[in-house]
């Protein structure tokens, strides 16, 4: 059955703390939205006159482009900046130059920081809507959800999955955010890596250990992280193939898990390092299935926060209605009616 309609957030900052419901009716949007990308023509009239203005403060591959894919199949207009090729560069703060853009009126801004805290600290001073694309070691929300929609349709349900993230946990915003979730939608999550970069605080929520075979044995998914050098400010471990000879997701490692184990990572890969070319391509890896449902999860995202009004699936005469209905999703057609 689905799930009822109650996400009433004005921002996505974080998944600590957010409900199951909203968890669910996030994930059952981004399933409406993923049948778009199978089409011939990608693009639903949904966010048509929208503005989403992406803010990006460090590297970003997937993230931004998703982000940018996502905007544009709803035909809203996208405005990407780098802070290298902003006034960042001249000494600018990042609340200056946030009040800058909202001035002009966007729709949204999606922001990735270093800082942890960064888009809280925004969305306190900003009218329109923040979504964290990353702060820091924080969380990175929609990555997370992205993953369990991915588990999810392998899956059915995350109801008593059990889940190991394998690598630099320490410094991992994506692990902060599954976490959250996972454990929210009733998957027991196990943290696995060099005691150096275990956070012992984060034993109340989750099962550490560094030893890797004991974390992964029987798990239904595997989540890799990669070592996050841009972080650390000291040596973590003597050397990369240290961390590899202990750490490193083979498929000796993958054959103690369940037999129909989901290897993910979010990527970047260090290949050889933390998990191996053939686990990361072989055939338990669903690897390319989370970058594609990144695209239908942050048009869910997108489609939640930044069409305030119904009036884009609810338009007042019949004559808008009818092409829009045959662009909307399904079940967003039916919500409708």
């Amino acid at each position: 059955m689905a799930n009822e309609p109650t996400f009433t957030a004005r921002h996505l900052l974080g998944l600590e703390g957010m409900s199951r419901a909203d968890l669910l009716y996030i994930l059952d949007t981004a399933s409406s939205f993923r049948e778009i990308s199978e089409r011939e023509i990608k693009k639903v009239p949904t966010l048509r006159g929208k503005t989403i203005v992406a803010l990006f403060y460090e590297a970003s591959t997937r993230t931004r482009m998703s982000f940018e894919i996502a905007a544009k199949r709803m035909s809203a207009d996208f405005v990407s900046l780098s802070s290298a090729a902003s006034s960042v560069t001249k000494g600018e703060t990042l609340l200056d130059t946030a009040r800058n853009l909202a001035a002009m009126r966007p729709d949204g801004i999606i922001l990735r920081h270093p800082s942890s805290g960064a888009p809280h600290f925004l969305a306190q001073r900003v009218e329109c809507p923040i979504i964290n694309a990353g702060d820091g070691s924080h969380e990175h929300p929609t990555q997370a959800l992205l993953d369990l929609l991915t588990i999810r349709e392998r899956r059915g349900s995350l109801d008593n999955l059990k889940v190991a993230i394998v690598g630099d946990i320490l410094h991992s915003r994506v692990a902060r955010s599954n976490l959250h979730a996972l454990r929210a939608l009733g998957a027991e999550v196990r943290l696995v890596g060099p005691p150096t970069l275990l956070p012992r605080e984060l034993s109340q929520w989750a099962t550490i250990t560094s030893d890797l075979a004991e974390g992964v044995r029987g798990v239904d998914v595997i989540m890799t992280l990669r070592i996050q050098h841009e972080r650390m400010g000291a040596n973590f471990f003597p050397s990369l193939d240290e961390y590899s000879r202990y750490f490193c997701v083979t498929e000796a490692v993958v054959k103690l898990a369940q037999r129909e184990v989901l290897i993910m990572h979010p990527g970047p890969i260090n290949r050889g390092v933390e998990i191996a070319s053939d686990v990361a391509d072989g055939p338990y890896s669903v690897i390319m299935d989370q970058v594609t449902n990144g695209v239908a999860l942050r048009m869910a995202v997108l489609f939640l926060l930044v069409n305030r009004s119904r009036e884009a699936i609810e338009p007042r005469s019949r004559e808008a209605t009818e092409p829009l209905e045959a662009a909307q999703p399904a079940r967003l057609r039916r919500s409708a009616g």
